[in-house]
């Protein structure tokens, strides 16, 4: 096991360091420029449409879930152990620094986010619970390129609903290990939780991604307030300790009097690659959580899901490293995964905390289980529409959360990395190739802004971009456009829309 550990990292490292960073980066900063900064020029926009009305069909029923549905649905994907054990992996191997790079990919990635998401809601299109997308669709109808979409496909149910949740599962189990026997010689503790895990995943996942959204819905906010209340409470215990806990984050992040030895490279590295684990920017996951809202523009999605980037990082990972690094921890040999965070918060708000932060990892996992899991579905259903295939699809991942918490640890955290590289050159390859396209989605609502409606898109105003399915019906959020009205208002923008920058 232990040499298919190191197989499994040595490939992992070498694919992250050699392609998928430069590749990250690049097309981040591509990205930022093309768009004229998005993710920062439009941040009112973001909280705005957020709670944009859900659009309705002729007989009164929403189309789909709503903007703050999907975002919910994304961020329970994103805000799970990535929060919690992935910061504490991160400081673990490459120090404080890694989160100052956690911070930066996090702004740079906000531009990808945007792209990709945009793209999911332009090419997404109708199902049984309204609608579906994400980058397999748009490989497809946008690239003309079928066998790249299922490729992504494919690797995406590996990745997320599989080696992901399997992970999720895992930190589950090793957090109530920790918190019932700190002293280990317990192993059946694991058992019992990867059984309990599998029944309650298997609940909600068998009953569609309406029900996904309704839990979602419910249990992402509330998780969210309570390890931030908790986080909060910690670092106020310890405020005189801040400005070193921040002077340590930028000192180290350029290789500075690093405490655990690690060089620039490998700080720069952790950072970036916990930081895609947990807030997905550029990865492809969030927009199949994106195509399924119906809004009005497909700038809208855009605009929420590169909040949920924000919201992931700057909040919930910034809290989980001050809570570990306002209590000066040892981090020579330090264990990666929740250890660290687990450590700290014993040691500020004592034995109980434990099993706060297990009640708190067990939210944020298992709605994270949620999320990766519907991505998957999207994904099945764009591979084949058969109902076999969906159901032993479901059944996969029920037994696949039973093993995952039962693993080893490192194993699964180096495979889903290694998965997760090739998930994401995939998707970056393909919103590089159809960036055009969202930059003139981008301003096309730009000037309805100024212009001070509200925006919408139809796809009259795209006429030369085939592949889009929907976009007929969506003018407004009381019944369906009018079509006359769509194509003068198409004739109006035309111009505006083919010239590029």
């Amino acid at each position: 096991m232990d040499a298919l550990n190191d197989l499994v990292l040595a490939a992992g490292d070498t694919l992250w360091t050699w392609i998928v960073l430069p590749v990250v980066v690049l097309l981040g900063l591509y990205f930022t420029v093309r768009s004229g900064v998005v993710q920062f020029r439009l941040i009112p926009e973001m909280f705005r449409t957020l709670t944009d009305k859900t659009p309705r069909d002729e007989s009164g029923e929403p189309q789909s879930v709503s903007a703050f549905q999907a975002f919910t649905i994304s961020a329970a994907s994103r805000v799970g152990v990535g929060n919690i054990a992935g910061v504490g992996t991160a400081i673990a191997i490459g120090g404080p620094g890694a989160i100052f790079w956690m911070w930066l990919m996090a702004f740079i990635g906000g531009a990808s986010a945007f792209v990709e998401s945009s793209l999911g809601q332009l090419f997404k299109v109708r199902d049984k619970d309204g609608f579906r997308g994400g980058p397999a669709y748009y490989i497809e109808r946008g690239l003309k390129a079928r066998w790249a979409g299922i490729l992504f496909a494919v690797i995406l149910i590996v990745c997320f609903p599989f080696a992901f949740s399997s992970l999720q599962a895992n930190t589950i189990s090793a957090s109530l290990t920790g918190a019932v026997a700190p002293d280990g010689g317990a192993e059946w503790i694991a058992w019992v939780a990867g059984a309990v895990l599998a029944v309650l995943t298997g609940l909600v996942v068998f009953g569609g991604v309406r029900r996904i959204a309704h839990v979602t819905q419910a249990v992402v906010p509330l998780m969210a307030l309570l390890y931030l209340l908790v986080g909060l409470i910690i670092v106020a215990m310890n405020i005189t300790r801040l400005p070193e806990v921040f002077a340590s984050i930028f000192t180290e992040a350029f290789g500075f009097n690093e405490v655990v030895g690690a060089t620039l490279g490998t700080i720069i590295l952790t950072g970036v690659k916990r930081g895609m684990f947990s807030n997905e920017a550029g990865l492809g996951s969030a927009p199949n959580a994106g195509a399924s809202a119906a809004v009005t523009h497909p700038v809208k999605q855009g605009l929420v899901q590169t909040l949920g980037v924000y919201f992931d990082t700057f909040l919930v990972c910034t809290i989980t490293a001050f809570i570990i690094l306002v209590s000066n921890p040892d981090l020579a040999g330090a264990e990666r995964g929740i250890g660290l965070t687990q450590d700290a918060m014993v040691a500020n708000l004592g034995p109980w905390a434990s099993i706060l932060l297990t009640i708190v990892v067990f939210l944020l996992a298992f709605s994270s289980i949620l999320g990766n899991y519907y991505y998957g579905e999207s994904n099945i259903e764009f591979i084949s529409p058969k109902p076999w295939l969906l159901t032993t699809y479901r059944s996969l991942v029920v037994v696949a959360i039973f093993v995952g918490s039962v693993a080893a640890s490192d194993l699964v955290w180096n495979t889903a990395d290694g998965v997760m590289g090739l998930m994401a050159i995939v998707n970056l390859i393909a919103i590089a190739l159809l960036s055009g396209i969202a930059f003139r989605l981008l301003r096309d609502y730009t000037s309805q802004r100024r212009q001070g409606r509200d925006p919408v898109f139809t796809r009259d105003l795209l006429p030369d971009v085939s592949g889009i399915e929907c976009w007929v019906d969506e003018r407004s959020v009381t019944g369906p456009i009018d079509v006359s009205t769509s194509r003068h208002q198409a004739e109006k923008h035309r111009d505006h829309l083919h010239h590029e920058d």
